[in-house]
C-alpha cells in the first residue's frame, strides 16, 4: 500500500469539492493561506470562461490540521461551490422539487456519452458534472500540500506554458531557472517568454471569435529531488510510468513526455544521452546535460525532473460540432454551455500538483516516517550516505 494517496468527491455545480490526503508526517506546518495561492493560480489566464468569475477558491482545513501543523491524521479540505446556489433545482442531494429537463444530447470530445453508456444514465448530467475539470480544483489543493511537504527536504516544483495552438516559446530567449519560475507566475499565460505571451494572446483573441478553441503544452520542472525516488524492479515502480499516468489523468491532456521527450527518437544516441561527471568538492555526481529529464531506469538520478504535457483544445465549442440525442437518437449540432477559450495556464497549475503528489508519494515510500523530524533526519542521512558512495 502506499504511504501517501489521495481522494476527491464533488461535482461540478454540487455543494462543494472535498479531498482527503492520507499519510503527510506530522508537524508539517501547513496554513489554508499557502493552499489557497494556488487555487487562485489555477483560476488565472487568458482565455478563461465565466465560471472563473463566479468563484473565488479558498480551502477550509476540516480535519488533520491544528494550530498550523499536519496531526499525521488524513488531512481533510473542502472547497465550497459558489455556483451551486444557482442550480439547487438540478443539484441537490435530496429528491427533486421537480424534475429537471434531463441533459440527452453528448457533446463530442466530452466524457458525456461514454459514462452514459458505462454507467446506464440516460440524463448525462450525472456524467459531466463529475468529468467536469472543476474537479481540479480539488487535486490543486492536494498538490499544495505535497509542495509544502516537498520544500522541507529542498524540492521545489514549477511550471510554465511552452506551446498555445501554433505558437511556441524561444528555448534559447529564456533565463536561468529561477527567472523562469518567476516571469511565469507574474505572467498571465504562464508563460515566461513575453514575446510568445503576446502571440499566444493573439491566437487565443482569434479562436474566440471564430467560435474556437485552442490547446498547447506546458512543461513542469522539480528541482533539489534526490536520485534514488523510484524503483527499476517493477513495472509499477518506475516513476517515470508514475508521472506519466498522473499527468494523462488531468482533464484533456492527451500526451506526455519527459526530458527529451518525442525528439529522442528522432536523435542519434550520442545526442541523446547524458554524459556522468563527478564534483570532487561537491561529492556528487552530475550531468552536463538532462535529456533523460531527471529519470533513468525509472528511478530519479539528481538532475531537475522535467515533464511535459499536452492538452487538447476545449471541446466544448460555441461553433457546434453535430451529435446525436441519446434519447429520440435524432442528430442536432452539440449545444454550448459556459466554458474556457483556451485553459492551459491552468492545466499548468494542475500538473504542478500532480508532479507534486507523485514525488511526495515517492519520497515517503524510500524515507517513510511519521513525523516531520524523523523525515528530515532520513533524507540527511541518505544525503551523507551517496556523497560518500
Amino acid at each position: 500500500m502506499s504511504t501517501l494517496r489521495w481522494l476527491t468527491a464533488g461535482e461540478s455545480h454540487g455543494p462543494e469539492l472535498v479531498a482527503i490526503l492520507e499519510g503527510v508526517p506530522a508537524g508539517l506546518a501547513l496554513l489554508a493561506g499557502a493552499v489557497d495561492e494556488d487555487l487562485a493560480r489555477r483560476q488565472r489566464g487568458y482565455g478563461r470562461g465565466g465560471r472563473m468569475k463566479i468563484e473565488s477558491d479558498t480551502v477550509v482545513f476540516a480535519g488533520g490540521v491544528r494550530g498550523g501543523e499536519t496531526l499525521g491524521s488524513p488531512i481533510a479540505m473542502r472547497i465550497v461551490n459558489a455556483d451551486h446556489q444557482s442550480w439547487l433545482d438540478r443539484m441537490p442531494a435530496g429528491p427533486f422539487p421537480a424534475p429537471p429537463e434531463p441533459v440527452t444530447r453528448p457533446r463530442p470530445g466530452h466524457a458525456d456519452l461514454a459514462g452514459g453508456l458505462k454507467y446506464d444514465r440516460h440524463d448525462l448530467r450525472d456524467v459531466l458534472e463529475r468529468a467536469s475539470a472543476r474537479e481540479t480544483a480539488a487535486r490543486v489543493a492536494v498538490g499544495a500540500v505535497c509542495r509544502a511537504l516537498l520544500s522541507e527536504v529542498g524540492v521545489t516544483v514549477s511550471s510554465h506554458v511552452v506551446r498555445i495552438g501554433p505558437v511556441t516559446i524561444d528555448r534559447d530567449a529564456l533565463p536561468a531557472l529561477d527567472e523562469l519560475r518567476r516571469r511565469a507566475r507574474e505572467s498571465e499565460m504562464g508563460c515566461a517568454d513575453p514575446q510568445a505571451e503576446a502571440r499566444m494572446k493573439d491566437a487565443i483573441h482569434e479562436a474566440a471569435h471564430a467560435g474556437d478553441t485552442l490547446g498547447g503544452v506546458f512543461e513542469v520542472v522539480a528541482t533539489g529531488v534526490v536520485p534514488g525516488l523510484g524503483s527499476h524492479v517493477h513495472w509499477d515502480r518506475k516513476l517515470d510510468g508514475r508521472l506519466a499516468q498522473a499527468l494523462m489523468s488531468i482533464q484533456a491532456i492527451k500526451a506526455v513526455e519527459i526530458g527529451a521527450g518525442v525528439s529522442a527518437a528522432e536523435r542519434p544516441g550520442s545526442r541523446v544521452h547524458d554524459p556522468i561527471t563527478y564534483d570532487e568538492g561537491a561529492r556528487e555526481f552530475g550531468r552536463p546535460s538532462n535529456g533523460a529529464g531527471g529519470l533513468e531506469g525509472g528511478i530519479t538520478n539528481g538532475m531537475p525532473v522535467v515533464c511535459r504535457a499536452a492538452m487538447k483544445p476545449i471541446a466544448t465549442l460555441k461553433r457546434a460540432l453535430p451529435s446525436v440525442d441519446v434519447r429520440t437518437k435524432d442528430p442536432f449540432e452539440a449545444a454550448h454551455e459556459r466554458s474556457d477559450i483556451c485553459a492551459v495556464p491552468a492545466a499548468a497549475v494542475v500538473g504542478e500538483a500532480m508532479v507534486a503528489f507523485t514525488l511526495a508519494q515517492a519520497l515517503l515510500e524510500k524515507f517513510g516516517s511519521d513525523s516531520m523530524n524523523e523525515l528530515r533526519r532520513n533524507v540527511e542521512g541518505y544525503r551523507a550516505q551517496i556523497r560518500s558512495f
